[in-house]
């Protein structure tokens, strides 16, 4: 595929051009479809964007492996290894960019769906927008209780889990949940981009390991 096909791809996939807003205000707009399916992660696998194949780089991501090591980058710039978080559930939510409806959508429903469970796990946002972006982003939507990391330095987060969509150099959409000995218990990668992972049951099994 040429890459000003994918550009085009990018613009009205992602930013879900006559198809879904996502929370504006604090208020859902427009309902997005939520896919409950899983594709697999890693070389190999693919995913779609508005139908078309999208190749998955990277290790695959398994139920029962542990949450490998890579280094993501904090809102402060300080570099994190996200593997060496233990002692707490967490919820890690992997979006393309929260500059789209979608990701937004995800990134609301993962911070307000259930706010008691926020306070007992960790939630957490991955994408590749600069930290910048991703803190304008948190203050703009007013949401306090997501932790944001950046993969932009070297995509480690996207290759170490199977997540990297090639060409782009974007994460696919996924949400993962590790235990508190950071294994890995469950993970839905979203086989079409523009839709939203189950949120819901994500959060549901996160409760079951506290």
């Amino acid at each position: 595929m040429k890459l000003s096909s994918l550009m085009s791809l990018i613009i009205t996939g992602l930013l879900g051009v006559g198809s879904v807003s996502a929370y504006a205000a604090g208020e859902e707009v427009q309902a997005i479809k939520v896919n409950k399916e899983s594709a697999s992660s890693g070389d190999g696998n693919t995913i779609k964007l508005m139908g078309n194949d999208m190749p998955l780089s990277g290790q695959a991501l398994k139920v029962g492996d542990p949450l490998p090591a890579a280094m993501v980058t904090a809102g402060n710039l300080a570099p994190v290894n996200i593997a060496e978080a233990k002692g707490r559930v967490r919820i890690i939510s992997v979006v393309p960019s929260v500059d789209t409806p979608t990701c937004e959508a995800q990134t609301h429903l993962m911070s307000e769906k259930d706010r008691k469970l926020a306070e007992k796990v960790d939630m957490i946002v991955i994408s590749m927008d600069l930290p910048f972006a991703q803190q304008r982003f948190a203050k703009e939507a007013k949401i306090k209780n997501v932790t944001f990391y950046s993969d932009y330095k070297s995509a480690d987060f996207g290759k170490n889990n199977g997540l990297l969509m090639d060409p782009l150099r974007l994460l696919a959409r996924a949400v993962i949940v590790t235990d508190k000995n950071n294994i890995v218990r469950y993970i839905q990668v979203v086989p079409e981009v523009t839709q939203l992972p189950d949120m819901q049951a994500a959060m549901d099994f996160a409760k079951t390991l506290l």
